[in-house]
């Protein structure tokens, strides 16, 4: 985390906290804003990975709705929320302050809207690769893998013992029912409930170009890194994908690549595909 943002956000939560009472109340309004401010400021800057601005728009409105059910959740509290709100609109003292509110307001909202239509467009930072190189080796769970040589250990059972593959299968399929469907869409499509608001959207596992193309190793990294685990290449990503290895365990992700490919009807690119390729490249 970036202390320098988060530390003065949590600051002024504390220092508020210490006056409410001792040198005077401080309103509830006041402290709906604090909260707010405070949330807003380290979600948006106070992760030195980024947390993209599409999952900010799903955020702050969930955030708002809470603050609101926490003033409406008390009569004394909402009172305390709503009078200073009615006196701004209705008192004549404020006639000025509101006239500038009700014409600033829509004059904000469209000059950020013509910032962003005659913005020039911007070539990125640098090249965009639709599969970035995976590394050589990574760490899960304290655990090393080499990637260069990893394959699915569950993948063999698909022969020597059909029905626990198809159990394997199954707990694949309620991993990614209770968490990446979301995203990804009940078909795998990448068309899940929050994807109109993800930028770059989800990958379509459906689609022939992505993980019919990629080995079970390259899965179980990109799944267990996610977007904060991609290469500088893979930028500028912005992807919004968890890093699936601080909420399920190694067993659990293996489980759910073999649902993916299971589920989409496709095959994992063979080892022996990647190298003959790799054989022509060199030639």
């Amino acid at each position: 985390m970036t202390w320098s943002i988060v530390l003065p956000a949590l600051l002024l939560l504390v220092i508020l906290r210490l006056l409410d009472g001792r040198l005077f109340k401080v309103p509830i309004l006041l402290w709906l804003v604090a909260w707010w401010v405070a949330v807003f400021v380290v979600l948006g800057y106070g992760f030195k990975v980024p947390i993209p601005r599409s999952m900010l728009k799903i955020y702050l409105p969930i955030l708002t709705g809470v603050l609101v059910v926490y003033a409406t959740s008390d009569r004394q509290r909402m009172r305390e929320a709503r009078d200073p709100i009615l006196a701004f609109l209705t008192e004549r003292r404020f006639f000025v302050a509101l006239v500038l509110v009700v014409l600033l307001v829509p004059a904000a909202v469209a000059a950020n809207i013509y910032r962003g239509m005659t913005a020039p467009p911007q070539a990125p930072f640098f090249g965009r690769t639709v599969h970035p190189a995976p590394p050589n080796q990574i760490t899960v769970h304290d655990k090393p893998f080499d990637l260069t040589n990893l394959s699915n250990p569950n993948r063999e059972l698909e022969k020597s013992n059909p029905a626990l593959f198809a159990q394997k299968v199954d707990n694949g399929k309620h991993v990614y029912y209770s968490n990446c469907f979301f995203c990804h869409g009940d078909l795998l499509r990448g068309d899940g409930m929050y994807a109109h608001a993800l930028n770059p959207i989800p990958t379509n596992f459906q689609d022939p170009g992505t993980i019919a193309q990629l080995q079970e190793s390259y899965l179980f990294w990109r799944v267990s890194k996610g977007g904060p685990g991609l290469p500088d290449e893979g930028g500028p990503w912005m992807s919004a994908m968890p890093q699936w290895d601080q909420f399920l365990d190694e067993e659990q992700i293996w489980d759910v690549i073999l649902f993916l490919y299971n589920q989409t009807g496709n095959r994992p690119r063979a080892r022996e595909a990647v190298e003959t390729t790799a054989a022509h490249a060199q030639r």
